[in-house]
């Protein structure tokens, strides 16, 4: 499966986030970092949720760019 991640630069480093995975987050010092953090923390938390036995949230974000003028 294939989840729509956010990644943010903070004051300090960058932290991502799951829309379809409430709760799944991490952080990292790049972007690089917390992509493979997040990748990690998506498995950990649908482990937990067969372990579970809850349902698999089918992934259904998308993302789109708008464009405005400056």
């Amino acid at each position: 499966m294939r989840y729509v991640i956010v990644v943010e630069q903070t004051a300090r480093n960058y932290s991502a986030y799951v829309p379809d995975l409430p709760g799944c987050v991490a952080s990292g010092k790049s972007v690089q970092e917390v992509k493979a953090q997040i990748q990690a923390a998506i498995t950990f938390h649908l482990e937990g949720l067969k372990e579970d036995g809850l349902p698999m949230p089918h992934p259904s974000s998308s993302v789109e760019y708008v464009e405005v003028a400056a």
